[in-house]
């Protein structure tokens, strides 16, 4: 009996080997694809699995969005092996939306079915479930909705595909939180095999069984969830760090030992001459990390003890759909307030009624004393896109001032990652997140004392997200924030306006999770609610900073300027040494990398003393 069941498992076993390999939807040996003789991804090996969800992460412009082209079969590979299962079916959903879209909603969605005679009953319920879900209306001329509603559109025509491989890019950008917990909940509930591009942290902690990582032109696959994945690139950069620095210490040894003069004849040191002709190319071969974004607060006064008070305000386009409706708030210096509420509702013209932009129709808004407000608008109105970078942000000036200090427009671009190159394109040619950034550097070039900023995290990879969430905490002013990302509310914002049904707005305190456990309690009425735990909250009290002492105040103003010129030193290093010549010049490379590394290492001590500088500051 025993022979005879070991003797089926061996006929079984060959099958279900065969059909494990098959299981993979797709397959890359080898792969490398770029532009222009430029290389974007090279040598990339992996496969996908049946009912994955793999969330793509990386910076801006690593070749996300190529990966997911390739991978929907749109361009073809420079170099490698791309296999498919056969009959696979793929379907993406791209940041940009076509102008020539035409006919109402439900035409577009169910153009993902084929042509409309052959649509089964069963398939028109799927369109009406799926459009009624993503709270379209299907009647409405698509040519006359808004750039997020025809994303919406798309992306419910995508759905009602049922695609083997469904690839979503930026599937959040522009959705309210309630369209954005619809989506996932349907996603974790697709029966698909998912890859999608997301800088949401909440959606990608949610839904991502797995983490492919775009770094320099390396793809790192990392089998578990985001947490763990946070956890292991840290370790894996403190490595990289690690043996990088032996490498350059060992470098440095021989490039000096070779300085001293050999006997060239001799055998053993033309094998030694050998192995540091290598060095040099593998140093030179290696792809640093990309540099992140530097965000400066302007010096501006503080702003009086009151910032904005409205007193039962009212406003609306039309008398019978009120946008505010006798509406009440205080903000004080110091707040920092998220405003919520579905795509519509009207979260921009709430902020552009507090700001006076637009006059109140019913009651009164007060501004504080010495108000100097920075807008960032989520539509990039503030960009002339037929300008180039550079003259967006240079006016026809040649430099900029930061803080009382002039600096040059390419330096200052620099810090927010435009090379020089990149700083001569028109804004039009930017992507979404290269245009946030540029809104960034505009914006920081104006002191402020209070910060409006509606919908700043569209298209920011997390890096940048997290360094503007530390700016923002660190930021003395006040903040005013339209913003989606429920995490960046929860890391920033101190309270919440929530905007609701007929122009009712509710404050809560706290970030995203506490408007979400405050506002369940108010819901539900079995549940006891404690109405004064907010008023009785106690505030937290923060000591009062010590004065700068004398040398103290004299180092705060002369570090800028000593910033300043190490960063111009670090320019012309960074030049000579992107020159592919500088490698011919054996004698002076070990220097010059050297003084490169001492500089990196004194200018990120600089900013830390600057920095505590300024938080001593009264």
């Amino acid at each position: 009996m025993f022979e005879i069941r070991y003797s089926v498992l061996l006929c079984v076993l060959p099958s279900l080997r065969l059909k494990s390999a098959i299981m993979a939807l797709l397959g890359m040996q080898d792969v490398s694809v770029g532009f222009g003789g430029f290389a974007l991804l090279e040598h990339m090996n992996f496969q996908i699995e049946q009912g994955e969800r793999i969330c793509l992460l990386g910076r801006n412009g690593v070749g996300k969005s190529t990966l997911m082209k390739l991978i929907a079969g749109e361009i073809e590979q420079q170099g490698g092996v791309i296999s498919r299962k056969p009959s696979l079916t793929a379907t993406c959903l791209t940041q940009s939306v076509s102008g020539s879209l035409k006919g109402t909603v439900f035409d577009i969605v169910s153009a993902g079915l084929g042509p409309q005679e052959k649509i089964l009953t069963e398939s028109h319920l799927l369109v009406e479930t799926i459009v009624s879900k993503m709270k379209l209306d299907a009647d409405a001329n698509i040519a006359d909705l808004s750039a997020g509603v025809k994303r919406r559109a798309l992306l419910a025509q995508a759905l009602v595909q049922k695609p083997d491989l469904l690839l979503l890019d930026e599937p959040t950008n522009h959705f309210d939180i309630e369209t954005i917990t619809w989506l996932e909940d349907f996603l974790l509930r697709y029966g698909g095999t998912l890859i999608f591009v997301s800088h949401d942290r909440v959606f990608v902690k949610k839904l991502a069984t797995r983490i492919i990582e775009l770094d320099r032109g390396r793809l790192t696959s990392h089998a578990c969830n985001y947490e763990t994945y946070l956890n292991r690139k840290e370790a894996a950069m403190a490595a990289e760090a690690t043996t990088n620095a032996l490498f350059d210490k060992k470098l440095a040894q021989e490039e000096a030992w070779i300085r001293m003069g050999v006997k060239a004849r001799r055998t053993r040191e033309q094998s030694r001459i050998r192995i540091l002709e290598k060095m040099r190319e593998e140093r030179s071969q290696r792809k640093e990390l990309v540099d992140s974004v530097r965000l400066r607060q302007q010096d501006a006064p503080l702003s009086g003890r009151l910032v904005i008070e409205a007193k039962n305000i009212s406003f609306g386009y039309e008398p019978e759909k009120p946008i505010v409706c006798g509406f009440s708030t205080m903000i004080m210096r110091g707040d920092k307030v998220g405003v919520i509420g579905p795509n519509g509702s009207g979260k921009t013209t709430l902020l552009r009624v507090l700001l006076k932009e637009l006059a109140a129709q019913k009651g009164s808004v007060r501004h504080g004393t010495n108000l100097e407000i920075a807008y960032f608008d989520q539509l990039h109105e503030r960009l002339d896109y037929d300008k180039s970078v550079y003259d967006n942000i240079a006016e026809g000036c040649s430099t900029v001032v930061i803080n009382g200090k002039a600096r040059n427009v390419i330096g200052y671009l620099r810090d927010f990652l435009f090379t020089p190159s990149q700083s001569r394109n028109p804004v039009a040619n930017l992507s979404g997140g290269e245009r946030n950034r540029l809104l960034l550097a505009r914006l920081f070039t104006q002191p402020s004392n209070v910060l409006v900023l509606d919908e700043p995290t569209n298209d920011l990879d997390i890096e940048t997200l997290d360094l503007l969430e530390e700016f923002l905490m660190d930021y003395s002013g006040t903040v005013l924030i339209v913003s989606h990302d429920r995490e960046f509310l929860n890391n920033v914002a101190t309270g919440i306006l929530a905007i609701e049904d007929s122009g009712v707005i509710k404050e809560y305190v706290g970030g995203y999770d506490d408007w979400l456990r405050q506002s369940k309690k108010v819901q539900d009425p079995q549940q006891p609610e404690n109405q004064s735990a907010a008023k009785d909250k106690p505030k937290q009290t923060r000591q009062r900073p010590r004065k700068l002492s004398f040398n103290e105040k004299n180092e705060l103003e002369t570090t800028p300027a000593l910033i300043e010129k190490l960063e111009a030193e670090q320019l012309q290093l960074h030049d000579a040494m992107a020159n592919p010549d500088f490698y011919k010049k054996g004698a002076s490379i070990v220097t010059v990398t050297a003084r490169a590394k001492e500089l990196s290492k004194q200018l990120k001590d600089l900013y830390t003393r600057w920095q505590q500088l300024e938080e001593l500051q009264p």
